[in-house]
């Protein structure tokens, strides 16, 4: 059995580039950044913040909400698969691509009210969005019952 599940929570990097194919199916791209925190190890060993990015693709309805939605600086949830691809460019060059094709879109954002100077909910923006018009497996995953968590070593780098 073989899984292809990604869930990531970043910022977009530019607003959606929303076209149509055959002038009726919407699909739209943009890019987002994850970033990891740096920290220093015990033995002061610095190591630095790093942000990777990602070409996120959303399909049909997914794409509507993105096109009406989404801006550069949005905090997003996506949760999709990964796929590759490849391509000519113009010089007749192969080119390769790795995407997020989303399944599920969250937005994160929280608009400040201009009257009482609070945080709320932007009520413009709605609900999470599945987009189920994919083939679902014919399986699932079973789920265990039990947790377990790893001890950190005493001589461990880690950050905490």
């Amino acid at each position: 059995m073989a899984v292809n599940k990604v869930l990531l929570i970043g910022n977009v990097g530019r607003d959606p580039e929303v076209r149509y194919i055959n002038n009726e199916t919407r699909v739209a791209n943009f890019t987002l950044a994850t970033t990891d925190r740096g920290f220093t190890t015990r033995a002061g060993v610095v190591v630095p913040e790093k942000t990777e990015w990602h070409n996120i693709v959303l399909w049909r309805g997914l794409a509507e909400i993105a096109e009406k939605y989404v801006r550069k600086g949005s905090k997003v949830f996506i949760e999709g698969k990964i796929t590759n691809r490849s391509y000519e460019d113009k010089t007749g060059i192969k080119r390769y691509i790795t995407e997020i094709l989303a399944e599920n879109l969250e937005l994160l954002d929280r608009k400040q009210s201009s009257q009482d100077g609070g945080s709320s909910y932007n009520e413009q923006v709605p609900p999470p969005v599945n987009d189920n018009s994919y083939q679902q497996p014919a399986y699932s995953v079973p789920v265990q019952d039990t947790e377990y968590i790893a001890e950190p070593e005493e001589n461990s780098d880690l950050p905490f």
